[in-house]
């Protein structure tokens, strides 16, 4: 199920903390690369240890597995005929149309879940404590992907039924009204996610350090962010990695820092990753992944629309099925996603780059500290373990963020109220 839910990972996937490296040597590398170091000096791009460029080779082989699996899994529901006795067993149970859906989205997913156990349990548990980046107990990784796995079934079950409905209703253009209709579905999960699933893995709260929350807030105000919410989440539970994003919209809109960020970092730091995520808000960073997203999600239905005629043809009577209405049809449906992802994902990365070199200019602009700026990046780099120059394919395929290495340097050299030159987003600053 992890190709469908892909869909909606890329809308925040832009927005989420960055992923980077660490050298492995402890905080006394944290003070090497930045105590002492005068407020005006630019700041050295750090050299990547052993220990980072382990994590970050592992990383790329482990996506290629994931990418290898994304064709796998449906290709093995299909071709064995698997998904048509799924459909079966639901019949069987459902009898009505509404029913049987939901019932086949139900033992789906259990399927797909079990089937990538082993590889999301390396992935999420085994390789994160291999490389000291996990606080995590084995009790709490169990819950949480079940947790999660309640969540897709229940997500799913839902809203599952649309594409279905208008597969019957209008065969010709269903592509085209399932992604618009996935617009709606996909506001509601933003909006509801920051309430009533985040909650659900780790706990929220207003910030415990009083006088940094004021700071912030009074940063938020005059970044033009209203009626938002500064969350400290305690992260550190989980994971040694710093990080902070924003979710939400209108009245559940939020800027959430890790309680391990808000330790690492001191209050210059943490106030230009406020003003960073700041920018996410005011310059309309989600309603634009939202259109992005669509136009994704619309294409992707549009070549399994164009691509499924032909494969039925040929393979239907081995996969159980024979037209794309049927809800046997879901494997292939997600193969086709990933097809399209695939392909499309070094020009959704490029433009999530984009957007994130924007909000690092206004959380410099509304700062003004370079220094403070490129200390907070390479914290970043220490503690999560990233490489801040990895190769073409990395920034192609894996790259939503612009890479530590560039990201520093920026903060380095981006001075235009030095030379008196007009600011980009000053328009946007309040008294």
């Amino acid at each position: 199920m992890r190709v469908f839910i892909a869909a909606t990972v890329l809308l925040l996937i832009a927005l989420a903390p960055t992923a980077a490296a660490e050298p492995g040597s402890g905080e006394a590398s944290l003070d090497v690369a930045t105590g002492g170091a005068e407020a005006s000096s630019p700041v050295p791009v750090p050299d990547p240890s052993e220990k980072a460029m382990r994590y970050y080779r592992s990383g790329n082989a482990l996506w290629v597995i994931n990418a290898v699996w994304g064709f796998a899994l449906p290709a093995f529901l299909l071709f064995t005929g698997f998904s048509a006795r799924m459909r079966d067993w639901a019949q069987a149970a459902g009898r009505k149309w509404l029913f049987t859906i939901a019932i086949y989205v139900a033992i789906f997913t259990v399927v797909t879940f079990i089937l990538e156990f082993p590889l999301a349990f390396y992935q999420g548990f085994v390789r994160p404590h291999a490389y000291e980046l996990s606080n995590q107990s084995l009790g709490k990784w169990l819950g949480d992907s079940l947790k999660g796995l309640a969540l897709s079934v229940t997500f799913f079950a839902m809203f599952l039924w649309i594409p279905y409905l208008l597969l019957k209703k209008s065969p010709r253009r269903w592509w085209l009204y399932t992604g618009l209709a996935a617009v709606p579905v996909l506001i509601f999960t933003i909006l509801v996610s920051p309430i009533w699933v985040a909650p659900l893995f780790n706990d929220f709260g207003p910030m415990k350090d009083t006088a940094l929350e004021a700071k912030i807030l009074v940063l938020a105000h005059r970044a033009g962010v209203e009626g938002g919410n500064v969350y400290e989440v305690g992260m550190s539970v989980d994971t040694k990695q710093l990080g902070a994003y924003v979710s939400g919209v209108m009245n559940t809109k939020r800027i959430v820092l890790y309680d391990n960020i808000i330790e690492k970092m001191n209050d210059d730091e943490l106030l230009f990753v406020v003003g960073h995520e700041s920018a996410h808000y005011v310059l309309g960073h989600v309603s634009r992944w939202l259109v992005v997203l669509s136009a994704t999600i619309i294409g992707a239905l549009w070549l399994a629309h164009r691509m499924s005629e032909g494969i039925l043809r040929r393979f239907g009577k081995q996969f159980g099925f024979d037209r794309l209405s049927d809800v046997a049809s879901l494997p292939l449906i997600l193969l086709m996603f990933h097809v399209f992802f695939l392909a499309i994902t070094p020009a959704v990365f490029a433009f999530g780059r984009h957007m994130e070199h924007e909000a690092d200019r206004f959380g410099l602009e509304i700062t003004q500290n370079n220094h403070a700026a490129a200390t907070a990046f390479v914290k970043l780099q220490h503690q999560n373990l990233g490489n801040p120059r990895p190769g073409i394919l990395y920034k192609l395929w894996r790259a939503s963020h612009p890479t530590l290495g560039d990201r520093i340097d920026f903060a380095n050299s981006y001075r235009p109220w030095e030379t008196n030159e007009p600011l980009v987003y000053t328009d946007r600053f309040k008294d």
